[in-house]
């Protein structure tokens, strides 16, 4: 394809927003999603004509060209190799989230956020999310296994040949879900922007928290993510309490080996596991314990002070009689 011509600046007022026909995929959906998110305006061009996707403000998977001060992002032409820090190709999802997707948080953010913060976020979107959308369209791996993940759910909406119709009925019904999945990926980007901001939010807000039991238990004033900071700068706390969001219970949480795990560095005493109300009282005298999980992870009660007083149950089991006490 020629060169293009005209440059335009980006999030203009009224831009025109190209990616190609036919069946769509998970980067040029995401790559949509974003441009459209920074221009609530834009018409989106569904087309392979070269002359359309020259005019337009950007081009997103198709025009044979990555040129981000043109809006251009493509990644299909010949030579190209554009590539991350640590050498993942980029696909179109990637370029576009390269060169606005901190415009993309930082719109929702909001003035009160620093760039340092707005940085981080979108550097954690683009590591544990767009990554991924383009490794799988380059086939550098498979976004997940079977029909889970975001790329083969997106493929779902693609016609069939089964689902045939005239030419301009079937372009309209491409058009039409190509919309919905972008509509649905501007959110899911939205929501993972606010989750991180949220957990951004939390840092200062536990380390603040009050350290009972020598240190071992960590008492929050509300539910908020508390794994990372805890994990990273807290190795003596053992159990976090916090209010249960919407209700005057408490939740009782044992700290993970590691973010995410289940597996705890102390478990709740195993004579608690899978009881409730009840059942619990009698088995942890404490009269207001509500459940504990088969698990042993995680359990409630119907007060701080009962929570208080199931916390400290589990900190005084001897550690070798500890059934999850990992070394």
């Amino acid at each position: 394809m020629a060169p293009i011509d005209h440059c335009v600046s980006p999030m203009t007022s009224a831009a025109t927003i190209a990616c190609h026909s036919g069946s769509f995929h998970a980067d040029d959906t995401v790559g949509v999603a974003v441009l459209m998110s920074l221009n609530p305006d834009a018409a989106l061009v569904r087309t392979r004509d070269r002359d359309r996707v020259s005019r337009a403000d950007f081009a997103v998977d198709v025009g044979g060209q990555w040129d981000p001060s043109c809006g251009r992002f493509d990644h299909h032409q010949r030579g190209f190799d554009g590539r991350r820090p640590d050498g993942t190709l980029y696909a179109s999802a990637g370029l576009v989230w390269s060169a606005h997707g901190r415009d993309f948080v930082a719109a929702i953010a909001g003035s009160t956020t620093d760039a340092a913060t707005v940085a981080q976020v979108a550097d954690e979107i683009d590591d544990e999310f767009v990554i991924h959308v383009d490794r799988a369209d380059t086939g550098e791996s498979h976004g997940a296994p079977g029909s889970f993940g975001y790329s083969a759910m997106v493929a779902q909406f693609n016609a069939t040949w089964l689902e045939g119709g005239l030419e301009g009925e079937r372009a309209d019904a491409e058009h039409a879900s190509f919309l919905a999945i972008v509509r649905f990926t501007q959110q899911l980007l939205q929501r993972m922007v606010h989750r991180k901001l949220a957990r951004a939010a939390a840092v200062s807000r536990v380390r603040a928290s009050r350290r009972l039991e020598g240190g071992r238990l960590l008492v929050l004033d509300q539910g908020m993510p508390w794994q990372e900071t805890v994990l990273r700068e807290m190795p003596d706390v053992l159990i976090v309490l916090f209010p249960d969001d919407g209700t005057n219970h408490w939740v009782i949480r044992t700290v993970p080996i590691e973010s995410g795990s289940f597996d705890a560095k102390l478990d709740l005493p195993a004579a608690w596991a899978g009881l409730r109300d009840q059942e619990l009282a009698a088995a942890s005298g404490v009269a207001d314990a509500r459940f504990v999980h088969n698990n042993l992870f995680i359990g409630g009660a119907y007060s701080f002070e009962a929570a208080l007083a199931m916390a400290r149950a589990a900190l005084e089991v001897p550690q070798a009689a500890a059934a999850g006490q990992k070394a």
